[in-house]
C-alpha cells in the first residue's frame, strides 16, 4: 500500500508550482548517480519533462558515482547529460574533497558533520542557472531532502526558496518578464522510506545508483557512513533489498 506522501510525490502535488509540460520542454536535473537524484530524473520525466542531467566532477574522494553518472544516465531518463569540472579540493573543508577520515556510525546529533561540502548546493544549482539560461530552460531539479537527511544547510526549504528568488533577479528572461525560474524539490519533505517507494513505483533501478561516501576500491559501499545508514535504514523502512553491493553484504 503506497502512503499518501508517496502518491503527493508521484502526482508531483507536493511542489504546487508544477505544471505537466509537453514532452518536448526540459528540465535540468542536478544528477550525481545517488538514490535521490536518480528519483528526481523519474518525477522529473513523471512530471512532463524531458530530463537533462548536469553532474559535476569537484574533486570528490571517489570516482564510483560519476562512473555510474555516466554510464547510466541515459538508462534512467536523460535525454543529454554533461560532467562539468569543479575542483573544490582547492579549497577542501569536507571529507568528501579533503584529506579528512569520512565518520562512521556518527551518533545523531546537531553538528552538521565534516562531510558537508562548503556551499556545494549554491555552487551545482549555480551552474545548473546558466546552463538554463544558454537552453533556454526555466525548470531545475534538485533532490535535497530535508527530513532523513545529515543536517547540511543547503538542504534547507529556506536556501532553496532563496535561491529561487535570486535566480529571478539575476537572469535575463526573468528581468525581461519572459518567465520565471522553478527549482522543483520533489522530496524534500518525503522520508527515505517514501522516496525509494516512489522511485520504485516509477520504475527507478536502485542497482544503478550509488550512496556511499567511502566505497572500497571495487565500488562496493561500506554501510557505515552516514549516506549508507540512511539508505539502508529507508529501504529497511520500506520493506525492500537494497540492490548495491556492501562490503560485507550487507
Amino acid at each position: 500500500m503506497i502512503d499518501d506522501c508517496v502518491i503527493c510525490a508521484i502526482s508531483s502535488l507536493t511542489e504546487n508550482k508544477t505544471r505537466k509540460k509537453n514532452m518536448a520542454e526540459k528540465a535540468i536535473v542536478l544528477y550525481s548517480s545517488g538514490l535521490d537524484s536518480t528519483t528526481c530524473m523519474a518525477i522529473a520525466k513523471q512530471d512532463g519533462f524531458t530530463p537533462i542531467a548536469l553532474s559535476f566532477s569537484y574533486g570528490q574522494r571517489h570516482s564510483v558515482e560519476l562512473e555510474k553518472a555516466q554510464k547510466y544516465a541515459q538508462l534512467v531518463g536523460a535525454a543529454k547529460h554533461i560532467i562539468v569540472d569543479i575542483d573544490l579540493k582547492q579549497i577542501g573543508g569536507s571529507a568528501l574533497t579533503a584529506d579528512i577520515e569520512v565518520p562512521k556510525d556518527r551518533l545523531e546529533d546537531e553538528q552538521i558533520p565534516v562531510t558537508y561540502v562548503p556551499a556545494r548546493n549554491t555552487i551545482f544549482l549555480s551552474y545548473a542557472l546558466a546552463w538554463a539560461e544558454v537552453l533556454n530552460v526555466f525548470d531545475i531539479y534538485i533532490g535535497v531532502n530535508a527530513l532523513d537527511y545529515s543536517g547540511y544547510p543547503d538542504c534547507r526549504p529556506e536556501f532553496i526558496s532563496a535561491f529561487e528568488q535570486m535566480a529571478n533577479l539575476a537572469t535575463k528572461a526573468a528581468v525581461d518578464g519572459k518567465e520565471l525560474i522553478r527549482i522543483h524539490t520533489p522530496l524534500l519533505q518525503l522520508t527515505k522510506a517514501q522516496i525509494i517507494a516512489t522511485g520504485l513505483e516509477l520504475g527507478v533501478d536502485y542497482g544503478l545508483t550509488h550512496s556511499c561516501y567511502d566505497p572500497d576500491a571495487t565500488g562496493r559501499a561500506c554501510g557505515h557512513c552516514d549516506s549508507c545508514i540512511l539508505r539502508l535504514k529507508g529501504f529497511a523502512e520500506a520493506g525492500q533489498r537494497d540492490p548495491v553491493a556492501y562490503v560485507g553484504g550487507k
